[in-house]
């Protein structure tokens, strides 16, 4: 076995077939692999989190919204397509982005864009982005708004339709911002929210923009670093209000996805106001987790910071866990099934 500190320790085989590449007909009706805490693995759904939770849980959901991000156009200088895919607001009201072929043009090259607007592609940034801006100063975002296509990840084989527009999106989305969908949110519709609120169990909210890490492979220099590219995070104080009401009742809290964990963990032990900034925390194995009991999360890419949270949440366990859901024709990825990993299951 590779060390810990070496990405091939997070590496697996997964079939394409494997890849979900549309959601499942109905928000609900996914499959979920729990992760008990006496060690085994048992398969359900979804709807057995009606079961799973109780009323002294709290349940923290991201509600970033994601843009259009995409946009799509051909050089002024010939025919060749681009690519741009805007990924973060600069000072100055341009933007970074990710641009195919990003090499191939040169800083201050022009984009016509779908609907008519030239952008600009500046100079190169950090980890290969590019600033970019529209020539008419218009912003951005409001163009992307209009014009711009759902930013499905790259191992979804097909292009954005109408039913990405609803379905890459939580229901509970609210602050415009990220470039891709926080995934275990996805399986949340608002008959089983209300199902939980009969219940008692208790909802929070944070706030992480998915920036374009999401979309590049990890590098054996940022693992060992132990630091991730940032991205923008609110912890409000209503929030931070709930999670004391939950540790003072002896409840669990449980995050709704790995960004909705990244954001807790980036948390100070004391806790007085509202957070916000940015966060570049690489949950690794050796992490002793301050506020997350629970992690509900979607399966994950080999060699990913993603799956080496899950990693650094239950231990080893995730190659057994990642063994039986291919076994069990489990739905990877974006679009796929999901996994109930109680803190207390790790070795």
């Amino acid at each position: 076995m590779p060390p810990a500190d070496e990405l091939a320790a997070y590496d697996f085989v997964l079939p394409q077939e494997k890849i979900a590449q549309r959601p499942p007909a109905q928000r609900g009706d996914a499959k979920l692999l729990i992760w008990e805490g006496a060690g085994g693995l048992r398969d359900g759904t979804i709807q057995d989190l009606r079961h799973l939770l109780e009323a002294s849980d709290l349940l923290v959901l991201n509600d970033t919204r994601v843009f259009p991000a995409r946009l799509y156009g051909n050089k002024k200088s010939g025919s060749a397509r681009a690519e741009i895919l805007l990924t973060d607001p600069l000072p100055d009201g341009s933007w970074s982005a990710l641009v195919r072929p990003g090499r191939r043009l040169a800083p201050d090259a022009r984009v016509v864009l779908e609907g008519g607007a030239e952008m600009v592609v500046g100079e190169f940034l950090e980890r290969g982005m590019r600033r970019v801006w529209l020539e008419d100063g218009r912003s951005p975002l409001d163009y992307a708004q209009r014009y711009g296509h759902v930013p499905l990840p790259p191992y979804i084989h097909r292009a954005d339709d109408e039913e990405d527009t609803e379905r890459y999106q939580t229901v509970f989305a609210q602050k415009t911002g990220s470039v891709a969908a926080p995934t275990a949110g996805l399986h949340f519709d608002a008959e089983l929210l209300a199902a939980l609120d009969r219940k008692g169990v208790r909802r929070a909210f944070v706030t992480l923009h998915v920036g374009p890490g999401t979309f590049l492979p990890l590098s054996e220099d940022e693992l060992r670093r132990g630091s991730l590219h940032a991205e923008r995070f609110l912890v409000p104080r209503e929030t931070i209000e709930a999670l004391k009401s939950c540790r003072a009742r002896g409840g669990r809290v449980v995050a709704v996805g790995t960004t909705a964990c990244r954001s807790l963990e980036s948390l100070p032990a004391n806790l007085e106001a509202e957070i916000s900034g940015a966060t570049s925390l690489f949950l690794r194995p050796g992490h002793s987790f301050n506020w997350v009991d629970v992690l509900l999360t979607n399966f994950h890419l080999p060699r990913s910071s993603l799956l080496i949270l899950v990693a650094a949440f239950a231990g080893e366990r995730w190659r057994e866990a990642y063994a039986h859901a291919l076994r069990q024709d489990y739905r990877f990825y974006s679009y796929g099934d999901a996994n109930w990993i109680e803190r207390s299951s790790a070795p």
